[in-house]
């Protein structure tokens, strides 16, 4: 079918956030099979198996619970909703428009009952009900290929990411209106809200920068420009300081926020993509893998790895081999589990997490 056609066709835009060279894999220290991952200073992992689900696995999203780990699918027809419990895909949601595919990224705002999935091809953001999945309403992002989502619980907003018209669109959840529109660098990710809801944190993937803006003023207040990178993903414990993975410098940042600034850096394995804190410390990375050398949508020649990074001192504790290409990654709510998808794989691996208290 047509929308089909279109999507596939533009793959190399939708996975640009994916691209980068070859590179050799020792530099990021060796990977131990999947499964085996042993003692990583006071972390550990442990595998529960590998589950497949559909199409092109763009993201994980655990449920507030726990209960359920979600996979919007960039092509397929929605998204998957794998229980925790069965150990298996339970449910397959087909949101207004699915056959248009594009389905990106995820977010849970638990005070609302709600979860969000964002469609890039439309500039959709659905709304459904959690507990059970009920579809609530389409929100139009007035952007164009619209990706990340953030939340400011203090400001009850949502900002969604637009790769590319450039720009972020700040949304009232009550109303569902765009407030503003925010220009930004080219090809807008990742996003994180600080000061209480009054300052949104952007990385633009194609101009290498991170941005700092004024949510009251739509206005730019800072800005970090980084050689070459193009950033994907960044979180926060504190809104003091930051981490955000580089994709082509292969590269983990830890970021002063006021004023922005990197302070350290550790280099992982090729396409870090999706990044999750567990306890304020121990990161956790997903790495893409080297690219295909006749095209890098598809299979990589080599599979992905997961590393433990030590924030305290930025040292990769352990690194483990995952499938071809994991992106999504998450950690559950209480930090037992650790789950991250296989793009080319159509799969989900989970694993249980364990800290030794010191």
């Amino acid at each position: 079918m047509k929308h089909i056609a279109y999507i596939r066709a533009a793959l190399a835009v939708l996975l640009l956030d994916t691209a980068l060279s070859v590179v050799s894999a020792q530099a990021a220290g060796a990977a131990g099979p999947a499964g085996a991952a042993g003692p990583a200073g006071a972390v550990t992992v442990e595998k529960t198996g590998t589950y497949r689900c559909g199409r092109q696995p763009k993201q994980v999203i655990f449920s507030p619970d726990g209960s359920y780990v979600i996979l919007p699918l960039l092509e397929d027809r929605g998204f998957d909703v794998f229980s925790m419990e069965e150990k298996k895909v339970v449910r397959r949601i087909s949101p207004p428009d699915a056959d248009k595919l594009g389905f990106a990224e995820g977010l849970f705002v638990p005070e609302k009952g709600a979860f969000f999935v964002s469609q890039m091809t439309t500039g959709t953001i659905y709304e459904y009900s959690y507990p059970g999945f009920v579809l609530r309403r389409s929100i139009s992002t007035k952007g164009t290929w619209s990706k990340f989502i953030a939340w400011s619980p203090e400001k009850s907003m949502l900002a969604v990411s637009n790769w590319v018209s450039n720009d972020i669109s700040l949304i009232d959840y009550e109303s569902g209106t765009v407030i503003r529109k925010i220009p930004t660098g080219k090809a807008p990710r990742g996003m994180v809200f600080i000061d209480g809801g009054e300052t949104l944190v952007s990385l633009s993937f194609d101009s290498g920068i991170i941005e700092a803006f004024s949510v009251q003023s739509g206005k730019r207040t800072d800005s970090l420009s980084v050689p070459k990178a193009c950033m994907r993903h960044i979180v926060t414990a504190d809104g003091s300081t930051a981490f955000v993975s580089d994709m082509y410098n292969r590269q983990i940042y830890r970021l002063q926020l006021h004023p922005l600034k990197i302070t350290a850096k550790v280099r992982v394995f090729n396409n870090p993509n999706t990044i999750d804190l567990l306890g304020g410390r121990w990161l956790f990375v997903s790495t893409r893998g080297p690219n295909n050398p006749q095209d890098y949508t598809k299979r990589s020649p080599e599979n992905g790895r997961i590393h433990i990074i030590d924030t305290k001192d930025m040292s990769i504790l352990h690194t483990f081999t995952g499938g071809n290409q994991p992106t999504g990654l998450a950690l559950s709510p209480d930090g037992r589990h650790l789950c991250f998808s296989n793009f080319q794989d159509e799969n989900l691996e989970l694993y249980e997490v364990h800290v030794q208290e010191k």
